[in-house]
């Protein structure tokens, strides 16, 4: 492959703004094609593997790409696609017993913290075979261009020698130096790992070498703290901006100097960050950023630059991607800053563009110019009552399933060992439902969603109500210390965004306003909130009055302190029950209007500085009035909701 120049941010100089819209994404594609590349990209479909326990966000590296390909940043024809990395490197890094141990039933239960499939296990262990594969690509790729490039996987440090632990198989971080060292390259090694998690099995692997420093901060030690080249940094609690920043400021600088790098590895976790479904940290998006800036600019911007590789590490949620992207955007483009989408969004933009390669035929309406009559038209024109043929009448079940291959779901679900078979009952006047089982006896229920129009909710919009909406997967037992949310029987598939969006699609295609539903239990309208919105002032007020009073909590723990009665009304002493009220994802512009103007937010803030909640440790008895319970938080809901 032709190689050109690198060119990369530059040290102390701010850069402009990015081109506004479309005129400034043609020219970064134009630069993208022709110009130097700034970095290498990294990456494979066989990355995707959809992990059951739904903390792990299987098309992070895909959304980081569809960010940055549509931002002009990347050209698919550049991405660099590794294969799985051979048996026999893998014992490079680790034991034979262990790589043997792989194959047995139930190998991969201790690594992944709950029982999987022989299949799941199948396509895990190829999973990370090829991201290991990528990391050793990328690897190669810095050295030999001694330039930056970046793995959108890797990061496996808790693999040992003889073990898996923590989410990783193999340790790509070894394997990647370790085949350097093969081709010859004798320099020193610098492993900076920012993951939130200790880099515990890079640092054993590597603790008798002196010519790897692993250098890793994080929220607690794994063990095996001794090396000859380290250095390990706990910090404790609630971890922000500055007490990173300042620690990485303190530790990490004085290394390129003593220990004196000709390579650098950096593992870029986004657990770090606030909002992430295993951390405890509460980094913010400008703190993350600020980090990968740091750790770039100690490598890079120096009069000889180090090779520099990049892996994504942890990040767990699904938007944990929006970080990474963050940090390669600003490096692919210069040393500018680019604020990703919302993962709906992005979801959303991907969905429509596979949309527009389905014809209204394939789906089940008939084209324009089509004057064929159906069995059906036969029947009407006979006086057979007509009975209802297609979901919402427009989609059959066949161009149901097409979309769905489509979109990709159905292969999701194959990934999770299941065999989904597709069926309809349009025969009651009070919804369509949709079903997709997962073997074909149909005893295992996966998807179930009841639809019907509605033009009761909003008046002069006509919206697309879902009466039932349920995504689970039967073979799959919940985590050890997570506890089932009310009404919950099964752990969920991980698949409520693409659900999402796929309903907006059919709403474009049909012609409505939007979507609503109403959630039967708090954690229900947490979870929906954001894209959508309660479709009164007043209901949306009491959620955020009861968010802001319950914030302290666990979601699982704040929606059955509801259910249990323990919300009081500091107005009237009485007991607050979750009160049932429609939320709507607004979808046309003149819907989206109506429920962000300035009017509905007006009557929202007025409405919620006059609620005042309070949580206690005993359901509250109706009647029984204020002031008979300690309050555990009672806080004003003027603060607006929080996230969660």
């Amino acid at each position: 492959m032709r190689r050109t120049a690198l060119s990369e941010p530059a040290a102390g100089i701010p850069a402009p703004a990015p081109a506004a819209g479309e005129r400034g994404r043609f020219w970064r594609r134009l630069r993208t094609r022709f110009g130097p590349r700034r970095a290498e990209i990294v990456y494979s479909a066989r990355y995707t593997f959809r992990f059951t326990g739904g903390l792990h966000d299987p098309l992070r590296g895909e959304r980081v790409l569809a960010f940055l390909c549509q931002e002009g940043l990347l050209h698919p024809s550049l991405l660099l696609v590794p294969d799985p990395v051979s048996w026999e490197t893998l014992r490079s890094a680790h034991s034979d017993p262990y790589l043997e141990s792989l194959h047995a039933p139930g190998a991969l239960a201790r690594v992944f913290g709950l029982p999987l499939s022989d299949d799941e296990t199948d396509q895990l262990i190829s999973a990370q075979r090829t991201m290991a594969g990528g990391s050793i690509l990328a690897a190669e790729r810095a050295l030999a261009s001694r330039g930056v490039a970046c793995n959108l996987g890797g990061g496996l440090h808790h693999a040992h020698f003889d073990r898996g632990q923590g989410f990783c198989i193999f340790n790509d971080i070894a394997l990647a130096v370790r085949r350097l060292r093969r081709r010859g390259f004798t320099g020193r090694v610098l492993v900076v790992d920012l993951d939130l998690h200790d880099g515990d099995g890079t640092r054993a692997l590597f603790a008798h070498d002196p010519t790897v420093h692993t250098f890793s901060i994080h929220n607690g030690s794994w063990g095996h703290d001794e090396a000859v080249a380290t250095t390990s940094v706990t910090l404790a609690g609630e971890v922000d901006d500055t007490t990173l920043l300042a620690a990485l400021e303190r530790e990490l600088p004085p290394l390129f100097t003593t220990f004196r790098p000709d390579f650098v590895i950096y593992l870029a976790g986004c657990d770090p960050a606030a909002d992430d479904r295993l951390g405890n940290w509460k980094l913010t998006a400008d703190g993350l950023f600020a980090r990968d800036r740091l750790v770039f600019a100690l490598a890079r911007h120096r009069r000889r630059p180090l090779p520099l590789l990049v892996l994504f590490a942890g990040g767990y949620g699904d938007g944990a991607w929006r970080y990474s992207a963050r940090f390669l955007a600003w490096i692919l483009s210069g040393g500018r800053r680019f604020e990703p989408p919302t993962t709906e969004t992005i979801t959303l933009d991907r969905f429509r563009r596979l949309a527009r390669t389905l014809e209204r035929g394939e789906l089940g309406a008939p084209q324009e110019d089509d004057w064929s009559l159906s069995l059906e038209d036969l029947g009407v024109a006979l006086g057979t009552p007509r009975r209802e043929q297609r979901f919402l009448g427009f989609y059959t079940r066949q161009g149901i399933e097409l979309a769905l291959e489509r979109f990709g779901f159905l292969a999701r679900l194959r990934q999770l060992g299941f065999r989904p078979v597709l069926s309809l009952d349009l025969g009651d006047a009070g919804g369509q439902t949709l079903r997709i089982h997962g073997d074909p006896g149909r005893r295992e229920l996966l998807v179930e969603l009841r639809v019907r129009r509605d033009r009761r909710t909003m008046p002069g919009a006509e919206l697309l109500w879902i009466e039932w909406l349920l995504l689970q997967n039967p073979r799959l037992g919940f985590l050890a210390g997570r506890e089932p949310l009310p009404g919950q029987k099964a752990p969920g598939l991980g698949m409520l965004r693409e659900v999402i969006s796929m309903l907006i699609l059919i709403c474009d295609r049909l012609g409505l306003d939007g979507i609503a539903f109403v959630p039967s239990h708090f954690h229900l309208a947490v979870q929906a909130h954001g894209p959508l919105r309660f479709a009164e002032p007043l209901a949306e007020a009491r959620y955020r009055a009861l968010v802001a009073t319950l914030r302290s909590l666990p979601l699982g723990a704040a929606s059955r302190a509801v259910d249990a009665g323990r919300i009081r009304d500091l107005a009237t002493g009485e007991p607050l029950r979750w009160e049932r009220a429609p939320m709507v994802l607004p979808v046309t512009d003149a819907l989206k209007a109506r429920l962000s103007g300035e009017a509905f937010r007006s009557e929202v803030e007025r409405l919620a500085a006059t609620l005042r909640y309070e949580l206690v440790d005993a359901p509250v008895t109706a009647g029984e009035g204020a002031g008979r319970q300690e309050p555990v938080v009672s806080q004003p809901a003027g603060g607006g909701p929080g996230s969660r």
